[in-house]
């Protein structure tokens, strides 16, 4: 496959980096989804993980939602974007996760499995593409291999491109499969956006074992790339589930917000969780000691859940009519998304002036996101 760069339609969405690493896992055509919008309105969300990206079932090399419904002809999902873009909001999409048949695995190459990525990503304009490794997938060195390439070969087709990728997350860290993929993309040259771990659905229970298990997790980065802790944080994230998980372990607002407190203090890269469509409440709100994939199972209003990710991207949840932003006199530059700034280099930004920590294109100043910006008051 040649290294051709593709661009996205002019009526693709947009939001900064600092939306992506942020947004949360919505099924659009399973589980309950709720209205996206009726969220964004909400919440003041920006951004929605949208799951799953997989092969056929029957399959063959050629993407499809959940494994049923073809992107090729799909119009349900490029509704559900087009209403969230209308809002000024934008989404990823997640290609692997737990259940069915990944593209990894039915596609002989990586550049097999970048083509039929790409074509996701020309299909709805995507800016970002979340690459969700885990069981039984991640035990296929091979499949894993074709994953790690084409999401290189996509980072180079697609300049600017946001790549996470997700596994699954232990005591400490990850698994022995889980350090073989970070392996695999250390010997193929390729850096996301960040690599995140889902800590839960393995012996946890509330924050204090998650964020162990992300301080384990920043040595295992460290150790693989030869970064310094600081650097693997600002490469590092964390997908959380709210509310009782599948294998009983409870996570509360509480447990959320103890969460965000450890990821921004770190700068850490990326904060997100499954799912939207969990982050309402069961009736009975324990229902029944079970887990459910429509609702969370423990007391909660809605999208309780929802809102510590806005947070973290650096906004804070709707309670009335939105505040204007300052309009004082700036003498920074103006913001410019399409910009490249390194450390030191000023911008006005919403009436603040921001002064980046390093370089940084694309996410707009905010005090989530990565962590680049550091917010020196209003002008």
């Amino acid at each position: 496959m040649a290294a051709t760069s593709h661009a996205a339609p002019a009526d693709a969405g947009g939001v900064g980096a600092n939306w992506y690493a942020a947004a949360p896992y919505l099924m659009p055509l399973d589980n309950d989804p709720p209205d996206a919008g009726a969220v964004m309105d909400a919440t003041g969300l920006k951004a929605f993980q949208l799951a799953f990206v997989l092969a056929p079932n029957g399959g063959g090399c050629s993407a499809t939602w959940g494994g049923t419904d073809a992107v090729s002809s799909d119009t349900a999902v490029a509704n559900v974007i087009s209403g969230i873009r209308a809002k000024g909001g934008d989404v990823s999409a997640s290609v692997g996760g737990y259940g069915g048949t990944k593209l990894g695995q039915t596609c002989g190459t990586p550049q097999a499995t970048a083509a039929a990525y790409q074509q996701v990503i020309d299909k709805y304009g995507l800016k970002a593409i979340d690459f969700d490794l885990e069981e039984p997938e991640y035990e296929n060195s091979a499949a894993i291999h074709n994953e790690i390439g084409a999401a290189k070969i996509l980072q180079q087709q697609n300049p600017g491109i946001y790549l996470s990728v997700t596994t699954a997350g232990t005591a400490d860290g990850t698994g022995w499969f889980g350090k073989q993929m970070l392996n695999e993309a250390k010997s193929q040259g390729f850096t996301p956006n960040n690599f995140s771990i889902m800590p839960f659905d393995g012996g946890f229970n509330g924050a204090a074992a998650q964020t162990s298990a992300l301080t384990n997790f920043n040595s295992i980065l460290q150790s693989t790339f030869g970064w310094d802790a600081a650097t693997a944080y600002a490469h590092e994230g964390i997908s959380q589930m709210n509310g009782r998980s599948d294998s009983g372990e409870y996570f509360y607002q509480s447990d959320f917000q103890t969460v965000l407190d450890y990821a921004t203090s770190h700068h850490m890269a990326r904060y997100t969780f499954w799912s939207v469509n969990r982050d309402r409440q069961c009736t009975p709100p324990d229902n029944n000691g079970k887990t459910s994939g429509t609702c969370s199972s423990v007391p909660q209003g809605a999208y309780d859940f929802t809102k510590y990710s806005v947070k973290f991207a650096g906004s804070n949840p709707p309670t009335s009519t939105p505040t204007p932003p300052p309009t004082g006199p700036c003498t920074a530059p103006a913001y410019s998304s399409t910009a490249v700034y390194v450390g030191g280099n000023e911008v006005s930004y919403n009436g603040h002036t921001w002064k980046a920590k390093w370089w940084t294109q694309g996410e707009a100043p905010s005090t989530g996101g990565s962590g680049v910006w550091q917010d020196e008051g209003p002008c």
